[in-house]
């Protein structure tokens, strides 16, 4: 992918546009057709939703812990969960469910890649918060 073309998917990722749009009377369709485009998508909406969460709730845990002999470093800890977090899992959850819409011959429109990607991390929150993992 050139440079010129990947930043002509990242803007049409980023548009969500939910319609096609109309330029000087030809129809210009926004959505995702390749895996390698719903993969990116997907991921790229992932890994923004969790840096969003986690920077803070580091920030917070780096205020809150400066004066502790070790809790200091556990915002470095939440930091790294972050972004190390939907590098490794965003990856393979997003080639999923990219994979799935492509063996449904279906095309993602940016908004679909919006949901899916924060979806993920909603998921993960739900999850850290719970007493899930506690009882097993």
């Amino acid at each position: 992918m050139e440079g010129g073309e990947a930043g002509g998917l990242l803007q049409q990722i980023l548009s969500l546009r939910l319609v096609p749009r109309l330029d000087n009377g030809t129809l210009h369709s926004s959505a995702l057709n390749s895996f390698s485009d719903m993969w990116y998508g997907v991921f790229l909406w992932a890994l923004v939703s969790s840096l969003s969460f986690h920077i803070p709730a580091g920030l917070l845990a780096l205020f809150t812990l400066r004066r502790h002999r070790y809790g200091r470093f556990m915002s470095v800890s939440i930091l790294l969960m972050g972004i190390v977090g939907p590098i490794a899992a965003g990856t393979l959850t997003s080639a999923a469910i990219a994979g799935v819409y492509r063996a449904a011959g279906k095309d993602m429109i940016p908004f679909e890649a919006l949901t899916l990607g924060v979806g993920q991390t909603f998921c993960v929150l739900v999850v850290s918060f719970s007493r899930i993992l506690a009882t097993l």
